[in-house]
């Protein structure tokens, strides 16, 4: 990763708020500290170190976390830390934990079935007795052609006065995945970069099911609702 791929992180992920609320109120009523998988430039993670919790981190990029580390010594907030790892494994975490969220539907970028028992199981070993695992999952990602359909707004970041845009253009479906193609464009370009990721489809119920094989337990679900620039999603909550 680069210094841009942080801005364009931070473009398409950094201004969703809907969630926060409710990883809050489990932090809250679960304690600290919390395991943030998949945390990114740390939206989340920051959000509840500001709130009171002692969280660790987790991402692949490393760029992304190193950010998180400038941000959390900039807010003073040393109850975060920070490990870079791939949620398959959790290799080299530590300790135990409470409260293990999966926001923003990292799991559905595990590559499938296999990488998200292999997931799932990593997290059980690190859960504390009466522990929880919440992770969200995207409600239907419906297929659209931007062309023909219109296009939502575009998700936009500005850096030292140049603005950073990523306009969705279109979502596509296979059997196996949900794929959502957006264009970059930086400043006055006349064209952007193409860019695509794609989502393992995957429903509330699916990923339930393959936790309770692993031995975990049924807990209410939570939601998250949809807004005009963003799809909702459901939470499901599994402990131990």
């Amino acid at each position: 990763m680069s210094a841009a791929d942080v801005i364009w992180h931070d473009a398409e992920c950094g201004h969703y708020a809907e969630d926060l609320v409710l990883w809050r109120a489990l932090a809250d009523a679960t304690g600290s500290p919390v395991l943030d998988v998949g945390a990114g430039t740390g939206r989340v993670t920051l959000d509840l170190a500001a709130h009171g919790h002692e969280v660790l981190a987790v991402d692949l990029e490393a760029d992304l976390l190193a950010t998180l580390d400038e941000r959390a010594g900039t807010a003073g907030q040393s109850q975060v830390r920070t490990h870079c790892c791939d949620a398959r494994t959790l290799a080299g975490v530590d300790g135990t934990f409470p409260l293990v969220i999966v926001p923003m539907q990292t799991v559905q970028l595990l590559g499938g079935r296999t990488g998200r028992r292999a997931f799932l199981r990593a997290a059980k070993e690190r859960l504390a007795p009466g522990g929880l695992l919440a992770m969200a999952v995207a409600d239907a990602l419906s297929a659209f052609d931007g062309a023909a359909d219109g296009l939502p707004s575009p998700d936009e970041t500005v850096i030292a006065g140049t603005l950073y845009s990523s306009q969705t253009v279109a979502i596509t479906h296979t059997e196996e995945a949900a794929t959502i193609h957006r264009v970059r464009t930086i400043g006055q370009q006349a064209e952007g970069d193409y860019y695509s990721i794609a989502l393992d489809l995957l429903t509330p119920d699916e990923l339930e099911t393959e936790a309770l094989m692993l031995g975990y337990q049924r807990r209410p679900r939570r939601s998250i609702a949809e807004t005009t620039d963003y799809v909702g999603s459901t939470v499901v909550v599994v402990g131990v």
